[in-house]
Formats: C-alpha cells, sequence, structure tokens
C-alpha cells in the first residue's frame, strides 16, 4: 500500500533509524520526505479505493515506528482510539488485568466494557510482578505501563510478559513515557506496545496520534480492520507532523531528560517537598528495576507531592510564569499538573498534592528558579 521506503539496515541504532525509516526510496527526482497526503477517495481499481482504507502518508509513519518498535505499526486518530481497538482484542466473557493507578482514560474504557458485562477487570499494582501475575491466571490480557502514569512505577516486563503468556494471556504495554528510544517492550517479551504519538514522538503539543506496534500479524491485521471499521483513522497532516516529529525526538529527549533528572534531583532536597517519583534517582524505589528494563534512561517525566494544601498546590502551580499549568505532556515546552484535579486519578488513590511534570527543552536553571519561587511565594 505504502510506496517503497528507505531500508533500515539491521546494524543501525534507534536513533538513527529516527531520523531515516519511514522516507521515501532514494530513486532520482524522490524528496527526502513523505508528501502529505489528502484524499478521501481513490481512482479504481487499486488496492485503496476509499480514505479509510489508507493513506501513504500513514504508512511512512507506521514504517519508521514498525522499525524502531521492531513490528508493525498501525496508526490510530489517538492514543485513545488505539487503545480502545486493543480491548477489543479480549473476548467477551474475557478478563483484563489492569494497573490500579492507569491512565484516566484507558480506565473508563475497560470501565465501561466492565459495567457492560463486556469483560472483567482485575486491578493490581504493576509495580508487583508477583501480584500481577497472580492475577493474571485466568486472564485473557496483561495491560501494563512503563513507565506508569503518574506515579513513575516502573514494571518488570520481561518477567511479567514471559508469566502472563505461560498463563495463556498477552501482555499490552502502553510505553508512551519510555518512547522507542528508553525501551522496546516487544523486544523484552511484550505482544503489542501503544504510543500516544500526540506525546514525546511528535513532540510539540500541535496534534492527536496514536499507534500500535506488535510483532503478531494477525494482531497488527485486527487493529487495522478495527480502524478502518470504526473510523478511527489518522490524518495525513498528524501522519505528517508526528513523523517530522520523530525525526528529533533523540536530541529532545536527551535535553528533556537531562533536565527531569536534574528537577528531580533539587526537588528531593527541597525542604518543602515530601516526595519525588523518579525512577533515575538512586534513591527512588523504582531505581534497580529501571536500570534492567530502561538501560537508556528514564526520560522526561516526573511527579513530586508538596507539603501543602491540595488549594496551596494549585495556588503554586498556577502562579508559574514559565512553566504552563495545563494536561498532557512530551512537547518541547514544559508542563505541569495537579493530578487529582481529575476525579478518577483521586479514586485510583492518587496522592492529593501529585504534581506530575513533564520536563521540556528549555534552560534549567529558568525551569528551577520558575518552580522553587512559587512554592516559597505561596508556602513560607
Amino acid at each position: 500500500m505504502y510506496p517503497p521506503s528507505v531500508a533500515v539496515a539491521p546494524a543501525w541504532r534507534p536513533d538513527t533509524i529516527t531520523v531515516q525509516a519511514g522516507r521515501p526510496a532514494r530513486t532520482p527526482g524522490a524528496p527526502m520526505n513523505s508528501p502529505i497526503a489528502l484524499s478521501s477517495t481513490y481512482v479504481h481499481d487499486a488496492e485503496k479505493a476509499y480514505g479509510r482504507d489508507g493513506n501513504d502518508g500513514w504508512g511512512a509513519f507506521e514504517a519508521a515506528m514498525g522499525a524502531l518498535d521492531g513490528g508493525r505499526a498501525v496508526a490510530f486518530a489517538s492514543g485513545l482510539a488505539a487503545a480502545t481497538a486493543i480491548a477489543d482484542l479480549v473476548p467477551t466473557g474475557g478478563i483484563i488485568v489492569l494497573p490500579t493507578a492507569a491512565y484516566y482514560g484507558v480506565t473508563n474504557i475497560f470501565s465501561r466494557m466492565q459495567a457492560h458485562g463486556r469483560l472483567t477487570v482485575r486491578t493490581v499494582d504493576p509495580g508487583d510482578a508477583d501480584a500481577v501475575l497472580a492475577a493474571a491466571e485466568g486472564a485473557d490480557m496483561v495491560w501494563i505501563e512503563s513507565i506508569a502514569n503518574p506515579t513513575m512505577v516502573v514494571a518488570d516486563i520481561p518477567v511479567i510478559a514471559a508469566g502472563a503468556r505461560e498463563r495463556g494471556a498477552f501482555t499490552v504495554v502502553d510505553a508512551t513515557f519510555a518512547t522507542p528510544l528508553r525501551q522496546r517492550p516487544l523486544a523484552l517479551g511484550a505482544d503489542i506496545v501503544l504510543h500516544s504519538a500526540t506525546k514525546l514522538i511528535a513532540g510539540h503539543s500541535d496534534l492527536l496520534l496514536g499507534v500500535a506496534v506488535t510483532s503478531s500479524n494477525a494482531h497488527a491485521d485486527f487493529l487495522a480492520a478495527h480502524r478502518h471499521d470504526h473510523g478511527a483513522i489518522p490524518g495525513g497532516l498528524e501522519t505528517f507532523l508526528a513523523l517530522r516529529g520523530l525525526r528529533t525526538l533523540d536530541v529532545r529527549l536527551e535535553r528533556a531528560e537531562a533536565n527531569a533528572a536534574e528537577l528531580a534531583r533539587r526537588l528531593e532536597a527541597h525542604p518543602r517537598v515530601t516526595r519525588v517519583n523518579y525512577p533515575g534517582l538512586p534513591g527512588d524505589p523504582q531505581h534497580e528495576k529501571a536500570l534492567r528494563v530502561l538501560p537508556g534512561g528514564c526520560g522526561n517525566m516526573l511527579s513530586f507531592e508538596i507539603d501543602a494544601t491540595p488549594e496551596q498546590t494549585d495556588e503554586i502551580l498556577s502562579g508559574l510564569a514559565l512553566i504552563t499549568h495545563a494536561t498532557s505532556l512530551g512537547g518541547v515546552e514544559t508542563l505541569i499538573e495537579r493530578r487529582t484535579r481529575w476525579a478518577a486519578e483521586e479514586a485510583a488513590g492518587v496522592p492529593m498534592t501529585l504534581c506530575r511534570l513533564s520536563a521540556g527543552i528549555e534552560n534549567i536553571e529558568d525551569l528551577w528558579t520558575d518552580v522553587n519561587e512559587s512554592i516559597h511565594r505561596v508556602i513560607r
């Protein structure tokens, strides 16, 4: 469906793949980038006849993501559209194991399905591999986040994926926080990896896009058919922009990760901060596990709790001058929010003053000054 593209050499490292994969084949006069493909219909007779059948721009993005994650990629209109399609892989009456504090959009999908009698949800602490596998007995799907949102728990993917497979379940990993540059779940034994490409992959807070990557052609075919039949197709412009964003993922992530690590270190020493969650910190309870399953680094996301009331915490965040008080993550700009402003996060037991911070690429000293001064203005 997608025109021939640049072949990805087996020896290429992931940061090289982000730059080269998904480009048009190097024929004379070929463009460097896959053009934006905007058409709702195609001339007969061809493999694709209508806009839901396919798009060369999707194909370019999917080729790049498949090469990065080591599988076959299927792009969707959003991360939740991809999650909805994956959820339908669970048979009617089936069982899914879900993290206690999973992303609330995903929790909503499975809660609705359970309320309709479609499946049964078992919730478990994703950081406890033994508990996950105990819950996986008789289950059809194990869903984990690594790194988890917003608690920053690191799941032991190799152990969980192998144990789930022994029990007849397949494993889905939401690796939005890690990206393929910090973790490749398929290589660790997972069956499907999910990314909200809206976030770090696209990287500029200007589009919605999701992508699922799987090593199983049967799963990929199912997801592609689900996308077609439910109309959850990505836009041509969105996939073009996401692929353009992917080209700079390595350099953006390197800078943002360095900022996150330094902010985590300084916040850990701050007298008004009671807890910092960042697996890259040597004292973090997730650190040793992170060294095994995230050897390239722990990404740009962290969370922390303030010795304050929820109302004071909101005042601190609203008073920031540089960092934006907003939801979402993964853009070049730094964002922060108190996660229990969303009722689903409070119900999941997320601490009331927990602030999730997505480090951007600004100067670290400016970021620190902004956080520190706003805390001291509110809490003296």
